[in-house]
């Protein structure tokens, strides 16, 4: 571990004057053997924070934020950011996130059983090139074991938000919770409603692509399940885990609705699995007002707004995601035309190739099949023919411009939608792409001035 010190932080431990410790994931990782991206370092010891400043400028840190109350400060150095803590002790309000009381202390045990699991509570010390393991963390770290650091009901009692982050850290290391942990977190798992929306969305995005962190293949599939298991789900996601033990047809699913969710999430990329894990989302609430799942697209757009209105997701990334929930069934029985299809490719270019992502990972999630979807094989079989048919794709390949309809007698007002008819009617035949005909279409079907 030694060699993996940053030398700045080797300065900063002979400067203090106490003994310096790398405590959390670090060491949990490289104990474990766990090799992936790199992560801020987390450092401990019993100086107070103001001394830590001093020593830590002295050898060149940069201090960018200070927490008397928790003896907490943030400090970079050579593009590396650290956070400090000063050993203590904490008393929380129920499951709240923030301490209501500190108390610091000079006991390294005592600063271990403030922590969450056992496989975080080892500290390395920086000067003396040696573990320090309180509570056994170390043979849980080998293990691949998630424990408590104290008895469950406590740890989770504490901060709601460790219910998250065990099943945030499952998915990205592989480990697995004990049964009195796993247990501990079911029993306390309305916790999670004292948490702020924004972390546990913060929590909930790390889960969502928790197999990258150490590529454990199907890492953030893991951390669902497990969210579902301990009941946190049905708190932060209600309208989701209603699908639990909801049957669908037999000849098109071989899961639940929930669980063909979950599924989808596993089979989707990165960049749409929140779409992914909420596709389906207007299923339950089909069922439940009409006893049918049919146009639950439509209400899951609805649903899935609320939801990242619910969360504090930023109104660009709802938008993307409410729109690939709304259209992932379009033409899924094959029996849109293709005209259609050509209108709504070049109308829908934003979202395009991730909704094929979607289509693929919908199909797939339903019998876990690894072939390609066919409603996906025949959209990309008609964009390849329209891109060789020399099809306009954007308003730019239009070879007319808003300008030069307004002054062949358009209606300013009527540019846009006409702008946009006229790609659509090139969408279906790439011939109609001249300006005299773009001009005479428009003001055939929107009249002149």
């Amino acid at each position: 571990m030694k060699q993996k010190i940053p030398p700045k932080l080797k300065e900063l431990a002979a400067k203090l004057g106490e003994p310096l410790y790398i405590v959390g994931g670090f060491c949990r990782d490289e104990i474990a053997g766990l090799c992936g991206e790199s992560c801020d370092i987390d450092i401990c010891s019993p100086a107070p924070a103001k001394a830590l400043c001093a020593a830590a400028e002295q050898v060149g840190f940069e201090i960018t934020a200070t927490y008397a109350h928790t003896g907490t400060v943030r400090l970079v150095a050579e593009g590396r950011e650290y956070e400090y803590a000063s050993f203590r002790t904490d008393k929380y309000v129920r499951g709240e996130h923030s301490p209501s009381e500190v108390f610091f202390t000079r006991d390294i045990n005592a600063d271990a059983r403030r922590r969450d699991f056992k496989c975080n509570a080892v500290y390395y010390d920086i000067g003396a090139d040696s573990l320090a393991d309180p509570l056994g963390g170390i043979e849980d770290a080998k293990r691949g074991i998630l424990s408590t650091v104290a008895p469950p009901d406590k740890v989770f009692g504490e901060d709601g938000l460790r219910l998250m982050r065990l099943c945030r850290i499952a998915a990205q290391t592989g480990f697995s919770p004990s049964d009195d942990c796993l247990e501990g977190a079911r029993e306390r798992a309305d916790l999670i409603c004292d948490i702020a929306p924004e972390r546990i969305w913060a929590e909930l995005k790390l889960i969502l692509c928790a197999d990258g962190k150490y590529g454990k293949k199907g890492g953030h599939y893991r951390g669902l399940k497990l969210l579902s298991q301990t009941g946190v789900l049905k708190y932060i996601l209600p309208e989701l885990a209603a699908g639990e033990n909801m049957a669908q047809r037999s000849d098109y699913h071989d899961h639940d609705v929930l669980e063909h969710s979950l599924r989808c999430a596993l089979y989707a990329p990165p960049g749409i699995r929140l779409a992914a894990l909420l596709h389906d989302v207007g299923k339950p609430y089909c069922m439940r007002t009409t006893g049918r799942y049919a146009l639950h697209e439509e209400e899951g757009e609805r649903i899935a707004r609320d939801i990242c209105s619910r969360l504090r997701i930023s109104s660009r990334e709802s938008a993307r995601v409410c729109a690939l929930v709304k259209w992932h069934m379009y033409d899924y029985s094959l029996q849109a035309r293709e005209s259609k299809v050509r209108k709504f490719i070049v109308a829908h270019p934003d979202i395009l190739d991730d909704l094929l992502l979607l289509k693929q990972a919908d199909y797939s999630a339903c019998k876990d099949r690894t072939d390609k979807a066919p409603c996906v094989g025949k959209w990309e079989k008609i964009r390849e023919n329209m891109i060789k048919e020399g099809v306009p794709m954007s308003l730019k390949e239009l070879a007319v411009r808003g300008d030069e309809l307004i002054a062949a007698g358009l209606n300013k007002a009527d540019t846009s939608s006409a702008l946009n008819f006229l790609l659509g009617e090139c969408a279906a035949d790439a011939r109609l792409n001249k300006k005299q005909t773009l001009v005479n279409l428009a003001l055939s079907r929107f009249g002149a001035r």
